[in-house]
């Protein structure tokens, strides 16, 4: 299942930076991940300062 970022999300990027694969794009006041390219990995949740990203 891929990792979803909460509304607690502050869009500063660093999951974005981090994601193997590209998967995580900026959205509408904070970034998204594409579930279809999500490897599940979960590099984005530990790297993101505010814990806004959780496995779906």
């Amino acid at each position: 299942m891929a990792y979803k970022i909460s509304d607690d999300c502050i869009a500063c990027g660093t999951c974005a930076g981090v994601c193997p694969v590209s998967a995580i794009s900026e959205g509408d006041g904070k970034y998204v991940i594409d579930a279809d390219a999500c490897l599940d990995c979960g590099t984005c949740a530990g790297e993101c300062p505010v814990s806004a990203i959780s496995e779906g």
